[in-house]
């Protein structure tokens, strides 16, 4: 019912966590907001199941975050500039995370501690803007690149 803007990527970092058991992992910043609000959905195949609405919705719940496990990234905001600024985040949490794989060492994982205080620092650190932080200067920037957009 708040989920005003739904985003749905198949990005090869996207599906490539998605994929991996463990899914995300706490090992960057760009994690840690997604974690605080991530949800699973498992893969039911090609998404041609009516009946798989409803129990994509419940396991999403309250959740801004999904993995869709197999197949790759959801977010949902009350606008479109909360859930791209939610996509752009777990999207490069996935980068990250595929990047610091590849270096076949032993990763260091963020404490919970921190993870647990991370909506509040979210909060206090764009101020209450949530997207809104970025989208004005992105849609400028839009506006100057591709000013047909707005057609």
């Amino acid at each position: 019912h708040d989920a005003h803007c739904v985003l749905h990527l198949h990005t090869a970092d996207g599906v490539a966590v998605s994929a991996q058991q463990q899914g995300l992992l706490p090992i960057s910043q760009q994690s840690l907001f997604p974690l605080s609000n991530l949800a699973y959905h498992d893969y039911e195949g090609v998404a041609l199941n009516p009946e798989e609405k409803g129990r994509l919705v419940a396991d999403l719940g309250e959740a801004n975050f999904m993995m869709l496990r197999n197949h790759g990234l959801l977010t949902c905001g009350s606008t479109v500039a909360d859930a791209f600024l939610f996509m752009y985040i777990m999207q490069k949490a996935c980068e990250v995370q595929i990047k610091a794989q590849s270096g076949g060492t032993t990763l260091t994982h963020i404490p919970a501690q921190i993870l647990a205080g991370i909506q509040a620092a979210s909060a206090q650190v764009t101020k209450g803007a949530g997207g809104d932080i970025a989208w004005p200067a992105l849609l400028r920037k839009l506006r100057r690149t591709d000013p047909s957009f707005e057609e």
